[in-house]
This record gives structure tokens, sequence and C-alpha cells, in this order.
């Protein structure tokens, strides 16, 4: 049984920053259930191997970036010392690059799967490694939403959030 895909993000909940990045994360949790159903499928299905390859290239590097670039220097200049954010970040940091690294070898599989027209799975390696960036994810995602996301409620002001939202729109082309 299929997954169902993955679900778009509505543009105009980058006018909610901290609900967009909240919805992206839902959506990394479909992702992770995609990986883990095509890491085992039998049979091609090129719509669902095409659109989770477009999410893991443009939406999962965006989402790194909204984070790297834009959330994480927020948290740091507002959170205080007691919040002890700095090390949840940076282990966070470390996540991303493993996760780009990880998704960078699901995303041969992918686009090998698409050329020669065959299910992921027919290619040994190909299950670990969709098991493994499903695992890496859930960790990352779990981890964002237990500490990052309540810390970013409370410590945000309003101005940076407006900050967060017109970044977030500005990489993703859309005008608010």
């Amino acid at each position: 049984m299929s997954p169902g895909g993955i679900e778009s993000s509505p543009p105009g909940l980058l006018r909610e920053p901290l609900e967009f990045l909240f919805a992206e994360h839902y959506r990394h949790r479909q992702m992770c259930r995609v990986l883990e159903h095509l890491a085992a499928a039998p049979l091609f299905d090129a719509t669902l191997i095409a659109t989770t390859d477009d999410f893991i290239r443009n939406d999962l590097t965006l989402h790194v970036l909204d984070e790297e670039e834009d959330l994480f220097p927020l948290l740091r200049r507002r959170c205080e010392a007691e919040d002890e954010i700095d090390d949840v970040l940076d282990r966070l940091s470390v996540d991303h690059a493993a996760d780009q690294d990880q998704a960078r070898i699901v995303r041969t599989y992918l686009v090998a799967a698409l050329e020669k027209k065959v299910a992921p799975s027919t290619f040994p390696g190909c299950a670990d490694a969709f098991q493994r960036l499903a695992r890496l994810e859930k960790n990352h995602v779990a981890l964002e939403n237990a500490v990052v996301m309540p810390m970013a409620r409370r410590r945000l002001l309003a101005s940076d959030l407006e900050a967060l939202s017109r970044s977030l729109a500005a990489r993703r082309s859309v005008t608010l």
C-alpha cells in the first residue's frame, strides 16, 4: 500500500513562520514514510519516486537553509544561557550535514530508478540507505519539535518572527 506522497505546505502559512516550520517537519515525516515504503516496494512508481526526489533536492535543502541561516542564529541571539540551546543547535547542525550526505546517497538511487524505470528497492544497498535517512530525519525532527520549536515560541520576538517570515518567503520566491 502506497503512503500517498508528500503534501505541499500552503504558501500563506509563511506568514506564521513557526507554524510553517512545524508543517515542514510534518512533511519530513511524510518523506520518511515514503522512503520506508520505497525501500521495500517491488513495483516502479515513477510519480512517487520523482516527487520524493524533488522534495529531497528542493524542500529538504531549503529547510536546512531556513534553520541554519535564519532560525538557529535568531535562537542563539534571543535565548538565555539557562536555556542551554547552543549544544542542541550545534548537534542539529551536525545532524543537518549527516542528513544532507545521506540524502545525496538516497537521491542517487531515486535518479537511477527513474532512469532505469525500476523500483529503487531492486538496487543493492538501497533499502539500508532509505531507512537510514528516514531514521536520521525522524530523530532530527523529534528533537526540533521537542526542544527548538517550544524555545522559539518562548524566546523569539514579533520582529524576529516577521524577519523570519520574510526570509522564508524570499527563499521560496513568494511575496507576502
